[in-house]
């Protein structure tokens, strides 16, 4: 008779769908490859059917997908009972997986780990970086446990907002418009522009359309790092968010545009789920470090 699945099972199939194979699950899970291999060998057995295609990566099966949200609430509902069962002895544990677009990672995220280590050294966060469209997805299907929302509508009960970020033009030092405190986007039409993929592309063309000014991008990247790179190499100008400074050159600076344009950012959970006691925990901090109200 086949055996009952367990959560070690399912913890092995979440790690190998996240992560591509079974080497890198094994070191996300701090287990040997073996033991990640029989795991998942033994939920197949289980299920009476292969719930990943073994290969460089790995896939999960038809079978593998239906049942992969299922191991994540499986997994992530575990993992909470743990940390209910710790924390009358010493505080929030466990791992939080927190994705974010990229210029939050840099800007802000450094901060944020900061804070949370030296207030929960038991609690681990893993950091993704995203594009803004990804994030909702991510979060609601459970491949990560928190996430920064851009422009989230509506928010999320407990949802922390974060403020706002301003849209810059990014210019070459010694380009001629460098040194005025605005631009208005139409001033940047005699320049070949640099266009990100990476979810400001609706904050920009709204720009351009308040402005009544055409938008025709000579070049369309998805990379803000190589975006950043062409700018300093002299190839074009583009706008992005005022977070990005930090990922900035010293030949390179951003200026506000005009008309003005900005993108809100909120840290939340799951809408659809219960959060982890670490999740509300690491919130909670943000929340009260920022003076916010504390959700009823």
């Amino acid at each position: 008779m086949a055996s009952e699945v367990n959560v070690a099972q399912l913890r092995a199939l979440v790690a190998v769908a996240d992560t591509g194979g079974f080497g890198a699950a094994a070191d996300e899970l701090g287990i040997s490859q073996s033991a990640v291999s029989h795991a998942v060998a033994a939920l197949e057995r289980s299920l009476g059917s292969p719930v990943l295609h073994r290969g460089t990566p790995c896939r999960t099966t038809p079978l593998g997908e239906q049942i992969l949200p299922h191991a994540r609430t499986a997994v992530a509902s575990a993992a909470a009972v743990r940390t209910i069962a710790t924390r009358h002895t010493g505080g929030l544990t466990g791992t939080v997986r927190l994705a974010a677009p990229t210029t939050v990672c840099q800007a802000l995220m450094p901060g944020l780990l900061r804070d949370w280590k030296a207030a929960h050294p038991q609690v681990t966060v893993r950091l993704f970086e995203g594009e803004d469209a990804e994030l909702t997805t991510w979060l609601e299907a459970g491949t990560v446990d928190a996430a920064v929302l851009v422009d989230a509508d509506p928010l999320p009960p407990g949802a922390v907002p974060l403020g706002a970020d301003s849209m810059h033009a990014l210019l070459r030092r010694d380009h001629p418009l460098a040194g005025q405190d605005t631009i208005h986007v139409g001033e940047l039409e005699d320049d070949d522009f640099l266009l990100s993929e990476g979810g400001c592309e609706h904050h920009i063309r709204e720009a351009y359309r308040r402005a009544g000014t055409r938008f025709s991008p000579r070049h369309r990247i998805r990379d803000l790092n190589t975006l950043i790179g062409m700018v300093h190499a002299g190839v074009g100008v583009s706008v992005m968010p005022a977070l990005a400074l930090t990922m900035l050159p010293p030949e390179c600076v951003l200026v506000p545009i005009r008309p003005a344009v900005h993108r809100t950012l909120t840290l939340t959970g799951p809408a659809g789920r219960p959060w982890s006691p670490a999740v509300s925990g690491l919130l909670a901090g943000v929340r009260a470090a920022a003076g916010a109200p504390v959700p009823a």
